[in-house]
């Protein structure tokens, strides 16, 4: 066989690689919806000064949590988890700077603290109303002053 045809094999192969990967990030993402509540989460890995760290991903209300799970991974399961209970509200800003460049058009970067330190999130203006909705809908008996 002449080296082209293995060149040409080769990218085949690749495009038929690459095609698969989106497919299966079109199935998980079906999948992850199916239960409803899904929206669009950017999650702060690593804080910076400099505005970088952004992660795009996805979010989930699974009853008593907040599930975040990576846009472009193939797993099944939530990257991170924040029980309602040890999640607080903080604040809202305007992404600034390369965030802008990170992030989903039009998201608001919110601070929360958890019992493990701040998180950083970003999501749509009307996500952050149903956030604040989730978090103010705690079961009777959760101490509100904490």
């Amino acid at each position: 066989m002449a080296w082209w045809q293995w060149l040409l094999d080769i990218a085949g192969a690749l495009l038929l690689l690459l095609v698969a990967y989106g497919l299966a990030l079109v199935v998980r993402r079906r999948l992850i919806a199916r239960d409803g509540g899904t929206f669009e989460l950017s999650h702060r890995l690593a804080p910076s000064d400099d505005g970088r760290g952004w992660v795009l991903g996805l979010g989930r209300y699974s009853g008593e949590t907040l599930e975040w799970f990576r846009i472009f991974s193939l797993a099944p399961r939530p990257k991170r988890r924040w029980p309602r209970e040890s999640l607080a509200y903080d604040g809202r800003r305007e992404a600034f700077g390369t965030e802008q460049m990170s992030l989903y058009p039009d998201h608001v970067v919110i601070h929360c603290q958890t019992a493990s330190g701040e998180v950083e999130l970003a999501m749509s203006a009307a996500s952050l109303t149903g956030f604040q909705s989730w978090l103010e809908a705690r079961p009777p008996g959760v101490d509100w002053d904490r």
